[in-house]
């Protein structure tokens, strides 16, 4: 059962990159608002897919004041299957505050939360040794919440995010040693993450470094790399890299980015499709179209 998911890092690109964006034009006007549709052919988070490595939407709402001040609501679709009994939806919402020269120094500072409408999983939170069997089963929500902190220089940007809300994205004694312990053919690793004691993942840090580097006016070569530590659960941590390609054409924007991920223990991170065990890590090439409002 796949119950550690990675975090969507949309809202912190989104929200924070770059520094105050240009207002309407008109007079009276002190904001700016932007829409994105997205379709693509994999939902991934962080290098990790959200989808089942099958084809997702993203809608995304963004609205920037002329003071620095910026909102963002963003609604993913997700799979059933990983975020169990939930609707199929992802909620990402953020506020910041952004400032800066957009071609110089800019730093961004925000929160974000991200919610999965019903979905939570009953996993044990302790194991009887005498018994020989998984105890204390508990409830436990994929819902998280972070504080972000951003600095960039023109088209490079590093941003960082802590875990402020109880766990994250369900990671906690429960969803990662319950998950090892069902899913790993040596039980020992499981049995060993228990011994640790009931543990949550708040202050789990999230890392990101992107740099964006225009090949002509229409055409933008994408870097990435991203690195999350996860608190108490040092078997959750993992890496992420991808290199991407964004072509301007027809009013849409064409990506089509390779993605990689070097996880610890892949188990964390393979989901139950019926029953077919399926991997959510796997390096791929995702192809999206976005079209922008």
């Amino acid at each position: 059962m796949n119950l550690i998911r990675p975090v969507s890092v949309a809202f912190a690109a989104s929200v924070l990159a770059g520094a105050v964006v240009p207002v309407c034009a008109q007079e009276t006007a002190s904001f700016a608002v932007t829409t994105d549709v997205k379709l693509t052919t994999d939902q991934r988070s962080r290098g990790v897919s959200d989808s089942l490595n099958r084809p997702g939407a993203k809608v995304s709402v963004q609205v920037a004041h002329e003071s620095g001040l910026v909102g963002l609501a963003e609604f993913a679709t997700v799979s059933r299957k990983q975020f169990l009994d939930g609707a199929g939806l992802g909620v990402t919402l953020a506020g910041g505050y952004r400032f800066g020269d957009p071609d110089g120094w800019h730093y961004g500072l925000g929160l974000a939360t991200e919610l999965f409408p019903g979905a939570k999983f009953q996993a044990p939170h302790g194991f009887n040794m005498e018994a020989g069997e998984p105890a204390d089963w508990r409830s436990t929500r994929y819902n998280s919440a972070f504080a972000v902190a951003e600095i960039g220089y023109g088209n490079l940007e590093a941003r960082v995010m802590n875990v402020i809300s109880k766990t994250y994205r369900g990671a906690n004694t429960g969803g990662v040693c319950g998950t090892m312990l069902a899913l790993m053919a040596d039980p020992t690793p499981g049995l060993a993450c228990y011994a640790r004691g009931d543990h949550n993942s708040r202050g789990s840090w999230l890392l990101d470094v992107g740099y964006k580097h225009p090949l002509n006016p229409t055409t933008t070569l994408n870097l990435h790399a991203g690195y999350q530590k996860i608190a108490n659960f040092k078997e959750a941590n993992f890496s992420d890299y991808s290199v991407g390609i964004t072509h301007k054409r027809w009013g849409f924007s064409w990506t089509a980015e390779w993605m990689t991920t070097r996880t610890r223990v892949r188990e964390l991170y393979v989901a139950v499709d019926g029953t077919r065990l399926r991997a959510t890590d796997n390096s791929r090439v995702v192809l999206s179209v976005t079209r922008s409002f």
